[in-house]
């Protein structure tokens, strides 16, 4: 491979754990970093893409939840699954502090710390998934179960 692939929190746990992945890099547009555009890059379908989201419940309640780019995470629902009358997404400027990701390149794997995470249902009709590899310009594809299985994910409906 002519680029070589710069090693994240993601990677090197997705390694560890011997879980099979691919990695996928494609050139950052600072304006364009939503995940519409990255699947389109990718060469690859948005119900195949995913977003890392991260939301709060107040102090030191926090949730991850992983959705298909072209959806919306339906708040109500998220609340319901994690068990809390009611969850916010986080502001953007308290990502990388709480997180170790920045906007556009927040993974659910290798976090700083392991938050309840939800995986959305529609996750289940597909072999694998794409998420973040941790850094803007890199997608880690992977297998629904592994990815479940590394961040102790639940699975449910959470988008509208």
């Amino acid at each position: 491979m002519a680029n070589k692939i710069q090693k994240t929190n993601a990677i090197r746990l997705v390694e560890q754990q011997k879980v099979a992945h691919d990695i996928f890099q494609y050139d950052v547009d600072r304006d364009n970093v939503d995940g519409i555009t990255v699947a389109q890059k990718i060469g690859h379908r948005t119900d195949e893409v995913f977003k890392t989201l991260v939301a709060t419940a107040g102090t030191s309640k926090y949730f991850v939840f992983v959705i298909p780019v072209q959806a919306e995470l339906n708040l109500k629902l998220a609340a319901k699954v994690v068990g809390e009358k009611k969850v916010e997404m986080l502001p953007v400027k308290e990502l990388l502090g709480l997180t170790g990701y920045v906007r556009g390149g927040c993974s659910p794997i290798g976090m700083k710390k392991l938050f309840p995470t939800v995986i959305d249902a529609s996750a289940q009709a597909l072999p694998h998934m794409i998420v973040s590899a941790g850094k803007l310009g890199m997608q880690m594809q992977l297998a629904v179960d592994d990815l479940a299985r590394l961040t102790k994910a639940t699975i449910a409906p959470i988008t509208q």
